[in-house]
């Protein structure tokens, strides 16, 4: 698999990620400010992806998009963002 391969494997899949992800905490908990903040910094991230892959950036893309799936990661796992039903994408406590 070449870098522009896992490149795409990865946007997409963070992209698949995000899209199944959703905020637990109400909107009243200070913890809904704090899950708010882990989805902007994925969607921050994915845009940087993005925008190294079209620059033919493979490094920084696949790096980038990294990051944004860990925040959603570090999210279900923190327990302020919801994997609605569907955790076997992201890290599980063993």
């Amino acid at each position: 698999m070449t870098i522009e391969d896992r490149c795409k494997k990865y946007l997409d899949m963070t992209r698949e990620a995000l899209s199944l992800v959703k905020i637990s905490p109400s909107k009243e908990s200070f913890l809904s400010k704090a899950a708010t903040d882990f989805v902007d910094m994925c969607n921050n991230y994915l845009k940087d992806a993005n925008f190294f892959y079209e620059k033919g950036d493979f490094e920084n893309s696949l790096a980038a998009s990294s990051y944004a799936y860990a925040w959603l990661d570090a999210g279900v796992r923190l327990g302020i963002l919801s994997a609605t039903g569907d955790y076997k994408r992201f890290t599980q406590y063993s």
